[in-house]
């Protein structure tokens, strides 16, 4: 009931009040009860007709869900940029002594070439294989501080990040090379080259520069970077890191140098070499790859000159005759 008629019901109740004593109503005060309901009604059915829930402010709603959802959208946003880094497959090199650039990470397939059993024997745990030849580690680096170098270069790089399933550990690699690795002058101070080789995806390829316990570059490799052309023999086009100093060293190389060649063999190639500048090695065969090293006492401009030969002692590869080989250093 609202405040009129509330008024004109206390009004009724007072004008009885004052002539409660009589028992008879006369006909005037039956017509004043019956306007008296009258109003009473009509008030109360105005009131009904006003008693209504208020609007709900729609537009300002809207606008409070829109900006909440957009809210939301640029927090989701900015989480998956921050977890989907590089898609897999498209890992670029990072840092280096140069003449490596920019590696594609696609799997590749992979070739075997004969194995032996490694000296170290089968081992164990979460590290990475061993080379099978101990000549592949060099400079007195031990294969447990070539395994502490892996490990610390693929965390410190950030691997998991970038690529997809396993390549983050080191247990998914083999170690096929260990050496000293040259200070140059963009980037200065001594240190050790490990090269990992992983099974799955086959072929797939790292090399890090580990200077003190921090990773100082790292880059990889595949066969789909060289083209669907390739011989018996593949040297790794993107392992310039390996041979050569840095491209602002041009002419001016700390000497002596010592380098490596590393690349892919087919079964059939029994023997390959590698002469480079003042000197010559044959290279070790470890599970579709080979690898060679050395020490540099010059100058030099000309590339590895690298031959593959069968079981005959037939040459079945010269870079010298290879299209895709750079056989003139940048």
């Amino acid at each position: 009931m609202n405040h009129e008629a509330h008024e004109a019901y206390e009004a009724h109740e007072a004008h009885h009040g004052a002539d409660g004593a009589d028992e008879a109503h006369t006909a005037h005060e039956a017509d004043d009860e019956r306007d008296f309901e009258e109003l009473v009604r009509k008030l109360m059915t105005d009131d009904a007709h006003t008693i209504q829930p208020s609007p709900a402010p729609y537009p300002a709603i809207r606008r409070r869900g829109v900006t909440e959802r957009r809210r939301r959208v640029a927090a989701v946003g900015a989480a998956l940029a921050a977890l989907v880094t590089v898609p897999a497959g498209a890992y670029a090199v990072v840092g280096g002594n140069g003449g490596g650039g920019a590696d594609s990470a696609t799997p590749m397939s992979s070739v075997s070439a004969p194995q032996t059993e490694s000296p170290s024997g089968p081992t164990t745990g979460s590290g990475p294989q061993p080379p099978v030849s101990e000549e592949q580690l060099l400079d007195g680096i031990t294969f447990a501080q070539a395994s502490d170098a892996l490990e610390q270069c693929l965390d410190q790089e950030h691997v998991g990040s970038a690529v997809s399933g396993d390549l983050a550990k080191a247990e998914s690699y083999r170690i096929i090379l260990a050496a000293k690795s040259t200070g140059v002058s963009n980037s200065p101070g001594d240190g050790i080259h490990v090269v990992g080789v992983a099974e799955r995806p086959e072929g797939f390829r790292v090399i890090c520069n580990v200077k003190e316990g921090v990773s100082a570059g790292i880059s990889t490799s595949t066969k789909e970077a060289y083209g669907p052309d390739t011989g018996l023999v593949v040297p790794d086009a993107n392992a310039g890191d390996l041979y050569q100093q840095s491209l602002m060293d041009k002419g001016k190389w700390k000497l002596p140098f010592r380098w490596g060649v590393i690349g892919m063999v087919d079964p059939s190639v029994a023997k390959v070499t590698v002469d480079y500048g003042d000197g010559s090695a044959t290279a070790a065969l470890d599970h579709g790859w080979f690898v060679a090293s050395g020490v540099l006492n010059r100058q030099v401009t000309k590339s590895p000159h690298i031959k593959g030969f069968d079981a005959a002692g037939k040459l079945v590869y010269d870079s010298d005759t290879d299209k895709t080989y750079d056989k003139t250093l940048p």
